[in-house]
């Protein structure tokens, strides 16, 4: 995924944030997309658990654990058009999904196929943020040619996501 972004439009996108005072605390929000992700996990345990055992308490679990997702993601998504909040709970669950096989990897020894599970993991992540901060278009990523060094969309995370900001 080689999406880049016009370095001018994005600063364009965060003074224009900055200046309606709707900045996000990316430190708060990083750590919340994180619980996002452990919750959406917790649903699919309970689900897989609730199948396997037969049991149907696993399945309320399930919906309980459903509502306080949906609760927070509705806190990072507040507004969205088309299908950004499946999209961004779909990229939440796929960047969950990568790290733990990717971890799984890496501790039976095969160090190269973890690292390219870890870097799928950050690139789904980071098209999250992109999404959420409303830095790419929805309707189709676009490329655009830059005078300057674009930005991937990598780089919008590693310069504005950083959870030890505080």
């Amino acid at each position: 995924m080689n999406t880049r972004i016009e370095f001018d439009n994005l600063i364009k996108k965060i003074e224009e944030l900055k200046e309606t005072g709707q900045t996000p605390d990316l430190a708060t929000e990083e750590d919340l997309s994180l619980a996002i992700m452990n919750l959406l996990s917790l649903e699919e345990h309970f689900f897989f658990t609730g199948e396997k055992t037969g049991k149907s308490t696993y399945f309320d679990l399930l919906a309980e654990v459903r509502e306080i997702r949906k609760a927070l993601l509705a806190k990072m998504i507040p507004r969205h058009e088309g299908e950004t909040w499946c999209i961004s709970k779909h990229l939440l669950a796929t960047t969950m999904r990568l790290i733990e096989v990717g971890t799984k990897l890496q501790s039976d020894k095969k160090t190269a196929d973890a690292k390219e599970m870890f870097d799928r993991a950050y690139k789904i992540y980071s098209l999250f943020w992109a999404l959420r901060l409303k830095l790419i278009d929805t309707a189709g990523l676009k490329k655009t040619a830059a005078e300057e060094k674009p930005w991937t969309l990598e780089d919008i995370v590693n310069k504005l996501v950083d959870c030890c900001d505080e």
